[in-house]
């Protein structure tokens, strides 16, 4: 497959000449991969994986049980790949391999050199531009160097499942692989703005995450019908939910369709991404001289933004208890209870809390 940029893309859509994954990667994506690095043996594990991975084996794997995308083969994936990483400014263009699955996927792997794989239950559901965001998201891994750490969960968890019999090597793993399956939820965001930055259609990536959700039956489905279930699923029900919605994200590695759609939306909206659009953004020449607090700041900054705006129960508990309103122990009583109290009680109840289920 050609390293270089033979042709622009079909349609007349920005490019971002150097532009740094820094542009689009969520604030959440950043911290979780810091949190991930300071995790207890990380380092270790994954230095030692880093040695022992087959990235030969994987790559002949897909060579021998999958269709490579090029001009000969799958013409229209590899159109859109040169796309991608001629409007990302992605130089070395990955080597990408459709592979035989009717489960609705993509994935970006690989230790030395990125690999793209999309399963044929994909290509089959979506048409050509949700096609092209999806593409662009996966780029938009390449770009920001999560395949290493894909392929590491990806090892991780078949290992883990090897050795579910041994309890102490088994809980470690297992913390390390909560920790991955975290950052790697956060990723899918940033990896989703980059997959905007490519198609340049909102509709469009709207309309694919839906399609993951519910199947090829848009005549039947409605994109603000859609955010409305993910408001629904933010604000809706008590902290008894909100302890249910944590246990049920734990052992998924994407975020939940609705909200992603919910957070590309919100920045599709914003002014950041508006400044992306006009050419305002950092390049990669500017990586070297990032600040480290600097992101740290802004990680806490999103946090905070994101506790007092809040309509989860749990995050407006938080945020009450950040700001003085009460004693935890109670708080959590009375809301798990469901005991209104007086005065107190009353005072730092649900409010909204319950309001919009």
């Amino acid at each position: 497959m050609s390293d270089t940029h033979e042709h622009v893309p079909s349609r007349q859509r920005k490019r971002f000449p150097g532009i740094s994954s820094r542009a689009y990667e969520h604030p959440a994506d950043r911290s979780a991969l810091v949190a991930l690095r300071k995790l207890s043996g990380f380092d270790t594990v994954f230095k030692a994986l880093s040695a022992l991975l087959p990235e030969r084996s994987l790559r002949l794997l897909f060579l021998s049980d999958s269709v490579r995308v090029s001009d000969a083969q799958f013409a229209h994936l590899h159109s859109m790949l040169r796309d991608a990483c001629y409007i990302l400014d992605l130089e070395k263009i990955p080597a990408m391999y459709v592979a035989q699955d009717p489960r609705p996927n993509a994935m970006c792997i690989g230790l030395d050199e990125p690999i793209i794989v999309v399963t044929t239950g994909l290509v089959e559901l979506l048409d050509e531009e949700e096609m092209r965001a999806v593409v662009g998201h996966e780029v938009g891994h390449a770009l920001s160097g999560h395949a290493v750490y894909r392929t590491i969960l990806l090892f991780l968890t078949n290992l883990a499942l090897k050795v579910a019999w041994i309890p102490l090597g088994n809980v470690a793993i297992m913390a390390i692989v909560t920790a991955l399956r975290e950052w790697f939820r956060k990723s899918e965001l940033s990896a989703d703005r980059a997959g905007l930055l490519v198609g340049q259609d909102l509709q469009a990536s709207m309309r694919g995450l839906m399609k993951i959700a519910g199947g090829n039956h848009l005549h039947e489905m409605n994109v603000d019908a859609f955010l409305e279930q993910a408001e629904e699923y933010e604000a809706g029900g008590d902290l008894r939910d909100s302890v249910l919605k944590i246990l049920n994200m734990l052992p998924r590695s994407h975020p939940f369709t609705t909200v992603r759609a919910a957070e590309l939306k919100k920045w599709a909206e914003s002014r950041d991404y508006q400044r992306v659009m006009d050419g305002h953004y950092p390049r990669r020449s500017e990586d070297k001289d990032t600040s480290v607090s600097d992101s740290f700041r802004e990680s806490a900054s999103h946090y905070a933004d994101s506790v007092r705006t809040s309509k989860d129960p749990l995050m407006k508990l938080v945020g009450d208890i950040a700001g003085g309103a009460g004693d935890l122990g109670g708080k959590l009583r009375d809301k798990f209870t469901g005991a209104s109290g007086s005065g107190k009680a009353s005072a730092g109840g649900d409010g909204g809390g319950q309001g919009e289920g």
